[in-house]
């Protein structure tokens, strides 16, 4: 860290941002780039961007306005047409703009009033070579240029060091530049074909090492090869859900027979079973169960977390009521002595199916028949944790389930090491959850907390931060403070930091009305079933993905009454995506547009919805590269004795095992 730049202060920022090497800078490019190429003067149109080269012919004027300061002055271009220039918010400018000396400014052109609205103003004229300029996302303290500065002595130091992962015959066949050549053109463009065939390796690699690595955990599952067992037929199964209150949907039943099939298979299944929120996953991963069951096989259940896993087991004990399974529930705040006897009947076989965390592929667990492994929230375990516990019942099946749906193509592509089922209808008749974009002082949110107490329903109160930062306006501990000063006991608390003991207690208090509202953080997002909770408020929701959003919406309105989403947001510009979620409640559509939306390396929250997060592809609009990388990572595998390929693949396999050990 030393090395890359000598203020400790930058040095924390560069951690922050989890840069370590001068490699780390060079892979972190540019979000945007400010473009300084002058406009032609024939060229400049109402309401639009405008750059000009001239000069200031006017002393800069301060204005104080009720919540902005505004700085005006005139200025002359060089083929002498005059304007009017305003600057909004940058006091600073009227001290610093110094009076006939030559600028190149950028701004927002008004014909009407002959004013250019100022975005940017460099002394001097830009040359040529110079006029795209990159723009980092930093933390608000790292200053744009000394991060450029940082980039370009980092490009010198790797310089001859670089190597590209691309194949050379498919360098050749699509065009593409060197490696090196491509960070360079992204960092330092001369123009805007620059940063195309710039991004154009960028991507192409990112997209064959991700359908490389992808396929090459496929392959390694596929080759597990189980024991012989009894085929089970899922007729079988139907005299216990002859006995549940609700019949399955067509798509619960067609996902229940892929995953029957595929048990009944020699190789080791590797599934995933995505569905939206409230499509009854739950139900199809507990008919798995119960099949797994009738062969004489053991199951277990894994979550990520205590308060899912103790939701499943829940639900699990409801569902098998009046059975002869025998279930469990094994989690890290499990008593040793609990704990014990528990290891021992899953020894013994004495136990059907296990729920649980982490602590199900623990050291002193060992099964006595494991024949079935599902994992819900998948993307928060590595492969070899996955695989941990599957090798502790010699090779067992392994489904895996993700409440965000994304379009099957997409999912294909993305989740190349798994075969899948989808849900895309629902058990019951669709939710009732009406959202709305509020300002965060409105006081009808107190309006609608005020009501759903007199029904004797439930509330979540949802913030983005556990504590208070000065570029955020709410966090956990701020509401909960507001909440208590009005409700009092009625308020419980809930977020990352606290002990699972505590969780587990705020939890249970919420559960049983104690204290009817929650002041939580995005914990809640899965695994929390409370049927009275009719009103959730997402105080700046617009620091959440839409996906995210639609995940912890949908923890109300789950008795199929009206509930109600508040988002609280109070500047106009952003409202526009938040209004999807206020015409829409199809997952699906929801997090494809989520994707669109959101440029690549801006994918914020998708380490925690399941879907990849890549540094250079738009998983949506880079489809198509997404199909070709695959087609010729399948390509390469089949030739793996190929010296050219290598490289690659040895990098695909190391990589593997470096982000499970992450993970793990």
């Amino acid at each position: 860290m030393d090395k890359l730049t000598k203020s400790p202060r930058l040095n924390y920022l560069l951690r922050q941002m989890d840069i370590w090497s001068f490699y780390d800078v060079i892979n972190h490019l540019p979000r945007r780039y400010e473009n300084f190429n002058l406009t032609n003067p024939n060229d400049i149109k109402d309401k639009e961007r405008i750059v000009i080269y001239g000069q200031v012919i006017s002393y800069p004027k301060q204005a104080r306005g009720r919540r902005v300061i505004s700085v005006a002055f005139d200025f002359m271009s060089v083929d002498k047409k005059y304007y009017h220039v305003i600057a909004y918010n940058r006091g600073y400018l009227s001290s610093t703009i110094e009076l006939n000396e030559y600028y190149t400014l950028v701004g927002t052109f008004n014909k009407l009033k002959n004013e250019i609205s100022l975005i940017n103003l460099q002394k001097g004229k830009i040359e040529k070579e110079n006029t795209l300029r990159p723009i980092y996302s930093l933390p608000k303290d790292y200053p744009n240029h000394l991060f450029y500065g940082l980039v370009k002595r980092s490009l010198e130091a790797v310089k001859g060091k670089v190597f590209s992962l691309v194949p050379f015959c498919y360098r050749k066949k699509y065009k593409l530049v060197e490696k090196e050549t491509a960070l360079n053109y992204a960092h330092s463009p001369r123009s805007f074909e620059d940063i195309r065939q710039s991004l154009r390796y960028l991507k192409y690699e990112e997209a064959l090492m991700f359908s490389l690595k992808n396929q090459l955990i496929k392959e390694e599952n596929k080759s597990l090869a189980k024991i012989k067992k009894e085929p089970i037929d899922l007729e079988l199964c139907k005299p216990w859900l002859d006995s549940l209150p609700f019949k399955l949907t067509d798509d619960q039943k067609q996902a229940s027979e892929e995953i029957i099939n595929d048990m009944n298979q020699s190789s080791l299944m590797y599934r995933m079973l995505q569905g939206d929120v409230g499509s009854g996953k739950t139900l199809v991963s507990f008919i798995a169960l119960y099949a797994n069951h009738l062969r004489g096989d053991q199951g277990a259940l894994m979550a990520p977390t205590d308060s899912l896993a103790r939701q499943h087991f829940e639900n699990a004990k409801k569902a098998f009521e009046g059975t002869k399974l025998k279930i469990a529930l094994l989690v890290g705040s499990t008593p040793k002595h609990e704990k014990d006897l528990i290891y021992d009947d899953l020894r013994d076989g004495y136990i059907d199916i296990v729920i649980g965390t982490h602590a199900l592929f623990s050291k002193g667990v060992e099964y006595s028949s494991l024949g079935l492994v599902v994992i819900d929230e998948q993307h928060r375990f590595g492969v070899n944790q996955r695989i941990a516990l599957a090798s502790k019942g010699e090779h067992a099946d392994i489904l895996s389930m993700s409440a965000t749906p994304i379009p099957r193509s997409l999912a294909l592509t993305l989740y190349g090491d798994l075969d899948i089922s989808t849900l895309t209808t629902f058990p019951s008749k669709k939710k009732d959850i009406r959202t709305s974009i509020v300002e965060s002082e409105d006081e009808k949110i107190f309006e609608y907390v005020d009501k759903s107490l007199k029904d004797n329903r439930q509330v979540y109160i949802v913030a983005p931060l556990i504590e208070y930062r000065e570029d955020h306006r709410y966090s956990v501990e701020q509401l909960f403070a507001r909440y208590v000063l009005k409700y009092g006991n009625k308020v419980g608390l809930l977020h990352g930091k606290m002990s699972a003991n505590e969780k587990n207690e705020a939890l249970e208090k919420f559960y049983n009305n104690e204290t009817p509202i929650l002041v939580t953080t995005q914990v809640i997002e899965v695994g929390i079933d409370v049927p009275r909770a009719n009103l959730m408020v997402i105080y700046d929701a617009t620091n959440f993905g839409l996906a995210s959003l639609h995940q912890l919406r949908g923890r109300i309105g789950r008795d199929g009454t009206t509930a109600y989403c508040l988002l609280t947001h109070d500047e106009d510009e952003e409202s526009e995506r938040l209004n999807i979620l206020v015409d829409s409640f199809d997952g699906f559509k929801i997090a494809e547009e989520d994707m669109k939306m959101r440029g690549p390396g801006e994918l914020a929250g998708i380490k925690q919805s399941g879907i990849p997060n890549f540094a250079f592809l738009n998983i949506v609009n880079d489809f198509k590269i997404f199909l070709v990388a695959r087609d010729d990572a399948t390509y390469i595998l089949k030739n793996k004795d190929d010296k050219s390929f290598k490289y690659i693949i040895e990098r695909a396999s190391k990589e593997i095992k470096e982000e499970d050990k992450i993970k793990g």
